[in-house]
């Protein structure tokens, strides 16, 4: 029995880190992670009653594919707080997580062997999941200088079906502002080219808001989750917002793909929605472990990195190392107990050179991680 071709696709390089830094610690060894982008935050106080109360009084079976009407009213209302926007519920379709919006948005748009631009470096799992989809992703080379973004002089350089953009980005943390993501919007409508936003680290925002595309646009898909803002990720809930016509197309794909989204984590996530203060809490915790990276970083010798705006990453250059960066993720576990993760997730042909290090765990942490990074430096590299 043959594997098919689709079948084919890289390793998420991350999950290889930690599945290193969970040997290590079966040996006994203490290990600081800043290599996964998960916060170290349980889900909500208020979404863990709302499972406990619902247990007791509810089989929780199957709901209708679209979600829970209540939720999907929910997360319209957060469009509304969140950025003014009044957006029909009717358009919000509730996932199995971000990683089901990507499924059903690509099936939705894609014929086989379509090309969709995606910008390098980039969240890995975008590739590999339009590869095994018989799709085609197209890295379009990014750069520090401009924040990692892409513009559309960058994108027109390219013959493209769709373009996928995501603000904040891993694993940079950059942002568009409103004028540059309309730009990309526009260029995406005017060449007739499907236009999809990822934008699931909204919420972790530090010195200004995150712009939604449906600020710009109706004519885009956009994908979102409780895994970040929310502290949700093995939840598996996310949604998606799609254009009215194409609704149903989305809903027939649900429907016989998924069934629906798990009932627990729909409950869960409905009563989320209610946690801000909470949620604000958490965010403090991230502006200051920004704010001790950014600091922490270059007196280690990390001097070539683009602040980012928002979620819990920074993205470093280590070219003038003179190292490979999957050689020094595995020296930096070894010496001193800190798993990172090698750019060559995110960037397969420039990421040999980068780094990216997630500050999502707690302030501590970060701290003896910013130590124990500066010892090995010091005495390896500097």
């Amino acid at each position: 029995m043959n594997l098919s071709k689709r079948s084919q696709v890289d390793p998420f390089i991350v999950m290889d880190v930690m599945e290193a830094a969970r040997a290590a610690e079966a040996e006994g060894r203490r290990i600081i992670h800043l290599e996964v982008g998960q916060p170290s935050t349980a889900a909500p106080q208020k979404a863990r009653l709302a499972v406990r109360e619902a247990l007791d009084v509810n089989p929780l079976g199957y709901t209708v594919a679209l979600g829970l009407p209540a939720l999907r009213e929910g997360i319209a209302q957060l469009y509304m707080s969140w950025y003014g926007v009044d957006l029909d519920p009717g358009r919000v379709i509730i996932t199995s997580g971000s990683s089901a919006g990507f499924l059903l948005a690509f099936t939705a748009l894609f014929d086989t062997d379509a090309k969709v631009g995606v910008a390098a470096p980039g969240y890995p799992s975008y590739r590999q999941i339009l590869k095994a989809l018989s799709l085609k992703p197209i890295d379009i080379p990014t750069h520090s200088k401009r924040g990692h973004q892409l513009r559309p002089q960058d994108v027109a350089m390219h013959s493209l079906d769709g373009l996928l953009v995501a603000s904040p980005a891993n694993p940079t943390g950059t942002m568009l502002d409103k004028l540059a993501l309309k730009a990309l919007a526009d260029y995406a409508k005017q060449s007739g080219i499907s236009f999809i936003s990822d934008e699931i680290y909204h919420g972790i925002e530090y010195e200004k808001k995150a712009v939604t595309a449906l600020e710009v646009t109706n004519n885009a898909y956009v994908i979102n989750s409780f895994s970040k803002f929310f502290s949700m990720t093995g939840w598996r809930i996310g949604w998606l917002v799609v254009p009215e016509d194409h609704v149903r197309s989305v809903e027939r794909l649900a429907q016989n793909m998924f069934i629906c989204p798990p009932h627990v984590s729909q409950i869960a996530a409905l009563a989320a929605l209610e946690c801000r203060v909470e949620m604000a809490i958490n965010l403090k915790v991230y502006a200051e472990n920004r704010r001790l990276m950014l600091e922490g970083l270059p007196q280690a010798g990390f001097t070539n990195i683009a602040p980012p705006d928002g979620a819990f990453y920074i993205y470093a250059d280590i070219s003038e190392f003179n190292v490979d960066s999957r050689v020094f993720a595995a020296q930096v576990l070894a010496k001193v107990g800190v798993a990172i993760t090698p750019g060559l997730d995110f960037d397969p042909l420039r990421g040999g050179v980068t780094i990216r290090f997630s500050y999502a765990q707690s302030t501590h942490e970060i701290t003896e991680g910013l130590r124990r990074l500066r010892a090995f430096m010091q005495t390896h590299y500097l």
